[in-house]
């Protein structure tokens, strides 16, 4: 009798890799050191291929304590960012995210691997795309990415328990505070995108909206259409 032993296929973040120390160092040295605490957070940022998130020829520079250019003006941004901003709106997996400017999908991932479902929204066609195809690839079924402004929010999909917005804008969306869920957490960088802006904390309880700042930060502009 002929035996025929077939390949397991594992999802792409679950093969072996060259990076896995880097992302444990990244973890440890610029994460776990400087306060974060949340566990799944701090998983997930071991887990996922942070250098598939970046063009190849920065893949090097990839678990570097700084943000990197993914093209079209915009960034990945600095790993203890994305770490304090997800701590931040306490992700577990029966909350519901929403992410304004999927950028190269590393923002997403994070949220997908530490909330439940996720809706993520990118203004530029080729990034919408390619953050969609590698998430896709990575074998994160609980993402949607759609191309649109994310200024107006995904109404069809809110509330959201989550609100996390990746570029800066000179003031809080009215849409994204009307679909923040009754004690929903929403973190975005406000202020001016031409100078230093600060980190900020919306939480929503008994309807009425109160405002966290958190820390001094650099991001994008927002764009809009």
């Amino acid at each position: 009798m002929f035996l025929m032993i077939l390949p397991v296929i594992m999802p792409l973040w679950q093969t072996k890799d060259t990076y896995q120390r880097q992302r444990e160092q990244m973890v440890a040295n610029q994460i776990a050191a400087r306060g974060i605490s949340h566990r799944a957070t701090l998983q997930a940022m071991r887990i996922i291929p942070r250098h598939l998130f970046v063009p190849p020829q920065m893949a090097r520079y990839a678990y570097d304590d700084s943000p990197l250019p993914i093209g079209y003006d915009q960034t990945i941004s600095q790993p203890f960012i994305v770490a304090w901003m997800t701590e931040l709106v306490n992700p577990d997996s029966k909350k519901k995210a929403l992410e304004i400017g999927t950028g190269s999908g590393y923002q997403a991932a994070v949220l997908a691997e530490t909330a439940g479902r996720v809706y993520s929204i990118e203004i530029v066609p080729e990034l919408a795309r390619s953050s969609a195809t590698l998430l896709e690839k990575l074998g994160y079924t609980n993402v949607e990415v759609r191309e649109g402004d994310g200024y107006l929010g995904w109404e069809e999909h809110a509330p959201f328990d989550i609100i996390v917005v990746t570029a800066a804008c000179d003031h809080i969306p009215q849409p994204l505070l009307d679909q923040l869920a009754e004690n929903g957490r929403l973190v975005m960088p406000l202020g001016d995108p031409g100078s230093i802006q600060e980190l900020i904390l919306i939480t929503k309880r008994n309807g009425k909206t109160t405002r966290q700042t958190i820390s001094a930060v650099r991001f994008v502009p927002l764009i809009r259409k």
